[in-house]
């Protein structure tokens, strides 16, 4: 007499033909699916080789001081210490996907308004005013800079110019800066986009120094320069990628999705 067939969503298994003459088959729908883990750890950030020399300068002062003076010993280590944290340049992970623009500098968001475009990014901007979003780093950020869409490098302008504060709107037109254009890659309609950002020297800032050039390939979140000792970077959204930071919100070089392509600007609460 056959056995009756179990029901397997009640938990019962069906044997097949193979089982019955004895020979034990593994179910696939009772299998249980790989466990996979992923674990980060922390560790410290090293330091750019663009920085190495003056922590190196800084530690072999620190060194001469154990023989000239003790008083001032301690606050060069200080000294040591912070030049290797300005110039220390961690990992980052970047978003993927379609219509994302991601912060290039790491700081503090403190001007989101439309502007007229730099007359120096014109001819691959267009003439329309567009949002910008302007990035404060201070002198305790990481000044690694990074690109926030994947494509070819457009254009790279240096500016020489004023040292002001570069927290001041008129640093955009007035100080030392360096405007960069990258165009992304066609997407699957054929069109391309081009994005706009500008590194802006500060009251302390005086060098701007450059990791690409026009016709460089880069990648989402790539590192493209540094500005050594404070500044700002301004980046120049499109009227279809709407502000996805809000004023004295906090970006992340490299990770913060600061725009998006069709979505809506958002809104936040200062706590």
């Amino acid at each position: 007499m056959p056995e009756p067939d179990t029901d397997v969503a009640a938990g019962d298994v069906r044997l097949s033909p193979a089982a019955h003459a004895g020979t034990p088959v593994a179910m696939t729908s009772l299998d249980k699916p790989p466990l996979t883990t992923t674990t980060v750890k922390w560790r410290f950030p090293a330091v750019h080789p663009e920085g190495r020399k003056y922590v190196a300068i800084s530690a072999g002062i620190t060194l001469l001081l154990t023989i000239i003076s003790n008083v001032l010993f301690w606050p060069m280590v200080g000294v040591t210490l912070w030049v290797a944290t300005f110039f220390r340049d961690p990992i980052r992970t970047t978003p993927q996907g379609d219509g994302l623009i991601v912060a290039p500098a790491d700081g503090l968001v403190t001007m989101i308004q439309r502007v007229p475009v730099p007359r120096e990014l014109v001819g691959e901007l267009g003439e329309a005013p567009l949002t910008r979003v302007s990035i404060f780093m201070s002198v305790f950020d990481v000044h690694i800079n990074r690109t926030p869409i994947a494509g070819t490098i457009r254009q790279v302008v240096y500016i020489s110019g004023k040292f002001l504060n570069a927290d001041l709107d008129k640093a955009s037109d007035e100080n030392e800066r360096q405007h960069i254009v990258v165009e992304s890659r066609p997407q699957p309609d054929g069109t391309v986009r081009r994005i706009g950002f500008t590194q802006i020297a500060g009251l302390v800032a005086r060098r701007i120094v450059p990791f690409v050039k026009a016709g460089d390939m880069v990648a989402t979140g790539q590192r493209i320069g540094l500005i050594r000792f404070g500044s700002r970077v301004d980046v120049f959204l499109p009227d279809d990628i709407a502000p996805q930071v809000t004023l004295g919100q906090r970006s992340i070089a490299g990770e913060t999705v600061i725009g998006r392509l069709g979505a809506t600007a958002v809104t936040g609460i200062a706590q």
